[in-house]
């Protein structure tokens, strides 16, 4: 059921500005009015197309969770309806919205969903535990029956077929747009683009969708390959050791002698830590030109990434 943000979003506005009681009521009436209205209008639309459609917020409760490693956890929420699809576009994703600890003040975070785009009655979320992350802390204590509030935000625009072959760089957990967007181009028939993924975490436990990127690799052979670093491989490793470099996209088909062979055609991706960005994408200097970056070292121009 749709969540009324008026009271959660005044809550931080009242500590901040010391407003008096009568101002408060006054502007959470209106709020409530303008809220209503706008349920009204748009409920119908987002019941036939999907829970988020349109913009709004809606509190899900959480059906399961479980941990698949060390510090990650697969959530599932309940939509409303249980026949309804989440109504999310291709590389959307979620704001969470919560309240630690009965806090004032709500934290925020946005997290793309693992689950299909055609599922129906749930959206499955994967998350990272970060020692002293407030939402990441509180995802992971959320027991099932718990609720939490969602609202949608969207993501790049993918058109299917604007280029001949994507690459999708990605560190930690972000890498789930990545397998967002993996999926919904190799699923898509009209859609003929090549994937190559590109995915550098800490260990190799932290390859937590090693099964899934391999089944695409399986049943796509020739328009998709996964490839992985790992800075602290273990005993018997069968990964690159190590950050994403130069040398490893050239070996993953990235290098300009291969993007040559398509035509240069090829658009970057790259989601992780702003650190491993940075290193990766660099930074727009004068005139649009890449400054640094692992990218620019293999001649990659700034219009051919996008950091989500």
């Amino acid at each position: 059921m749709p969540v009324n943000p008026v009271r959660s979003f005044l809550r931080p506005g009242l500590a901040a500005n010391g407003m008096s009681i009568s101002v408060v009521v006054a502007a959470a009436v209106a709020g409530v009015g303008v809220y209503s209205l706008y349920l009204r209008r748009t409920s119908n639309n987002a019941e036939s197309k999907g829970t988020f459609a349109s913009f709004g917020f809606t509190s899900l409760r959480l059906q399961s969770a479980e941990m698949v490693n060390h510090n990650m956890r697969h959530l599932r929420f309940e939509l409303p309806d249980p026949n309804a699809k989440s109504g999310l576009s291709l590389t959307s994703a979620v704001l969470t919205i919560s309240f630690p600890n009965g806090g004032w003040i709500p934290v925020i975070r946005p997290y793309t969903p693992v689950s299909e785009l055609d599922d129906k009655g749930y959206i499955e979320l994967m998350v990272k535990h970060y020692p002293g992350g407030k939402q990441s802390t509180h995802m992971h204590s959320l027991q099932p029956g718990d609720k939490l509030i969602f609202a949608p935000i969207k993501g790049y625009a993918w058109t299917p077929n604007k280029h001949a072959h994507v690459a999708l760089i990605a560190g930690g957990a972000g890498i789930t747009p990545m397998y967002q967007l993996s999926r919904g181009i190799l699923g898509n028939p009209e859609d003929r683009a090549r994937v190559t993924l590109v995915w550098g975490v800490n260990t190799d436990d932290d390859i937590f969708l090693r099964d899934e990127f391999a089944a695409l690799e399986r049943k796509f052979p020739g328009r998709f390959k996964a490839v992985y670093a790992v800075a602290e491989p273990g005993p018997g490793s069968k990964h690159a050791a190590g950050f994403i470099t130069a040398k490893l996209l050239e070996g993953a088909g990235l290098g300009a002698a291969e993007r040559e062979k398509e035509g240069g055609d090829v658009k970057v991706l790259v989601c992780g830590p702003p650190p491993m960005e940075k290193a990766i994408a660099g930074t727009k200097g004068w005139g649009g030109k890449a400054n640094g970056g692992v990218l620019a070292e293999l001649g990659f121009t700034p219009d051919q990434i996008h950091r989500f």
